[in-house]
């Protein structure tokens, strides 16, 4: 039996959320679940780099929006006392407000000058955090944040685990809906051809501004997700490792499609956890890089695209017999 492109698509979504929800119940491991957390919060902040990539814009330091939105959150939530399942978003605000801001003065640039920028924003962040704004971030100790769900509550981990899936479905929900509208249309316009798009009326300025601040939002959610779910936060959230990751996930799984950043985030993770129970340290580095280089050389267009590989090798095997 052969599924087209959609078809395969809509069983593959169908599926995939049918072991989210349902792999819970197949384990009683705590550390299984919270890898799983993780791994949800991942998905969301690889496809908030991959919703700027489909826009034609590259960014290397979006690290600065992860931690931003978790600095912000906690810092709401602990004034405030508000619950963080609130203050994650208005977190997510402020990241985007910043995201705006650094659009307004390096939009114009081409795709890897902005990630330059993005890259030394990141650091610029990171050392602000731990000096002039350390009275209020605690500097390089950190500062305790407020977890999701209160331990005390009986199966506060499940219920937190379906918190964080029900917003990282909507979060991918609201990028098929970008996607497929006019204002995703206008991304692709932009990302294929700026010339044409400028012609057919579109202005590239508005439209990255806009896919900016919406991948610095969705960053910040994911920030925020994670340090509530840990419970502390400290500035190594803007490290480099934090920038490259959703960067890594997105290649291999595919860029500019809505399912690459999931099966990127979900094949490598698993990679790097089966690496990392063998006892193997720096090697796993080693051995993620070495996938990429062969992903990239035999599936330029992710692991999306393997069951179209597939189909055309069995296709000139036929065709050989």
């Amino acid at each position: 039996m052969h599924f087209n492109k959609a078809e395969r698509a809509k069983y593959g979504f169908i599926a995939t959320l049918a072991i989210a929800i349902t792999i819970p119940f197949l384990t009683d491991s705590m550390f299984i679940l919270n890898l799983l957390v993780l791994m949800l919060i991942f998905i969301i902040f690889a496809s908030a780099w991959n919703l700027l990539a489909y826009s034609g814009q590259g960014s290397l330091g979006h690290a600065a929006f992860f931690g931003i939105g978790a600095y912000a959150s906690t810092i709401i939530a602990a004034k405030s006392g508000i619950t963080p399942f609130v203050t994650i978003f208005l977190g997510a605000a402020v990241a985007a407000f910043i995201g705006i801001l650094i659009g307004l003065t390096c939009v114009r640039l081409k795709e890897w000058f902005l990630a330059m920028v993005t890259f030394g924003f990141a650091i610029i962040v990171q050392t602000l955090t731990v000096s002039i704004l350390a009275p209020i971030t605690g500097g390089w100790d950190g500062m305790a944040s407020g977890r999701l769900l209160s331990p005390s509550i009986p199966g506060y981990q499940l219920i937190e685990y379906y918190a964080v899936l029900a917003i990282t479905i909507a979060s991918i929900a609201a990028i098929w809906y970008i996607m497929k509208s006019r204002i995703g249309l206008a991304f692709l316009a932009i990302r294929e051809n700026e010339l044409e798009a400028r012609a057919a009326g579109i202005d590239p300025v508005r439209y990255r501004l806009l896919a900016f601040a919406l991948s610095a939002y969705l960053a910040g959610v994911a920030g925020a997700l994670q340090i509530h779910h840990i419970g502390y936060l400290t500035p190594e959230l803007y490290g480099v490792e934090n920038s490259f990751w959703p960067v890594t996930y997105v290649i291999l799984g595919g860029l500019g499609t809505l399912s690459g950043p999931v099966i990127g985030t979900v094949v490598l993770t698993v990679i790097w956890e089966m690496l990392k129970a063998t006892g193997i340290t720096f090697g796993r580095y080693v051995i993620v890089g070495i996938i990429l280089i062969l992903a990239i050389i035999f599936l330029p267009r992710g692991l999306v695209s393997l069951p179209e590989q597939v189909q055309e090798w069995r296709k000139r095997h036929k065709k050989k017999e």
